[in-house]
């Protein structure tokens, strides 16, 4: 018979690598958007916590940048230790892998959650996409004798299988306790914060490969006019060929940029939005700790103006 869950809370870390479908899980079990995210990896660079009330308790999600192996200046260094801290502050651990994937950085992933001692239960992602169900079994069994999971759940993210079946597992590991926000909060983050992240989403999505990883967004103006919200927000790029490939020509690939992230931002604030958005050069600012720190890369939270 199925443990009744009554009067649980505490932290829920998202650990992966990259481009494993944190994000996407941590908005499916929101039931509302809350990351950006892409098929590129490292879309995460800040953890968001995401509160969910249910009856039965309230579970504080944290999304995490992935774990990985990529280069080593200083904000590929940030995420990673963003990532480890937010294990070592946890109540359980959300171990999301893709279903007949296991690599380096999956392995990197799982060795940080042992070090940190936290009980886990993985999420095994991306199901929709296996084409024989049989070709889980030995996955799972595989996946079961690498670490003594509290429990091991196919999901699909994308489409929401097993996504309920996964959030009451989670509950169970939980402690009992009061919530520790409001029902009616679903993040500690600000508006500017997400004003920021909105913008970046659309250079993640939009532009090349590795373009994305050379751009932060900083919110310069976040003010509330006449019933609606006037924003100006500010991108960072490295080299000047970086700034003249965003702003495209006669500043068209910009302006597509401005006006999609522009929608975005009304249905999350519910409000007209006026979007105004510059671009500028610093050179090598995410290899400069300084520069990351002012922009909102470092080990405290961030006030959502930079990096976003």
């Amino acid at each position: 018979m199925p443990e009744i869950i009554v009067g649980r809370c505490g932290t829920v870390a998202i650990i992966g690598r990259p481009n494993v479908g944190k994000s996407t899980l941590l908005n499916r079990l929101m039931g509302q958007k809350l990351a950006i995210t892409s098929h590129k990896a490292q879309t995460t660079r800040h953890s968001i916590l995401g509160i969910k009330t249910r009856p039965e308790g309230q579970i504080l999600f944290v999304d995490t940048p992935g774990i990985h192996q990529r280069g080593a200046n200083a904000l590929n260094r940030y995420l990673n230790r963003a990532a480890r801290t937010a294990i070592s502050d946890t109540d359980l651990a959300l171990f999301v892998v893709e279903a007949l994937r296991w690599t380096d950085e999956d392995a990197a992933a799982l060795e940080a959650i042992a070090i940190a001692g936290v009980p886990v239960i993985a999420a095994v992602n991306k199901v929709d996409r296996v084409a024989s169900k049989e070709d889980l079994l030995p996955y799972l069994q595989d996946l079961g004798q690498r670490h003594p999971f509290v429990d091991l759940i196919p999901v699909s993210a994308a489409n929401g299988d097993q996504v309920e079946v996964l959030e009451l597992a989670l509950l169970r590991g939980l402690p009992e306790g009061e919530p520790v926000f409001p029902e009616d909060q679903i993040t500690d983050r600000s508006e500017r914060f997400f004003a920021a992240e909105l913008v970046r989403e659309q250079l993640v999505q939009r532009y090349g490969e590795e373009l994305p990883y050379r751009t932060t967004v900083e919110i310069e103006r976040f003010e509330a006019v006449g019933g609606r919200y006037r924003i100006n927000a500010l991108i960072w790029v490295e080299r000047q060929s970086q700034k003249a490939i965003i702003i495209g020509r006669q500043g068209e690939a910009l302006k597509a940029a401005a006006t999609q992230a522009r929608l975005e931002m009304q249905k999350l604030f519910g409000c007209p939005v006026h979007l105004e958005v510059w671009v500028k050069v610093k050179k090598s600012w995410s290899s400069d700790e300084a520069a990351l720190g002012r922009l909102g890369y470092g080990d405290g939270p961030s006030d959502g103006r930079g990096g976003g």
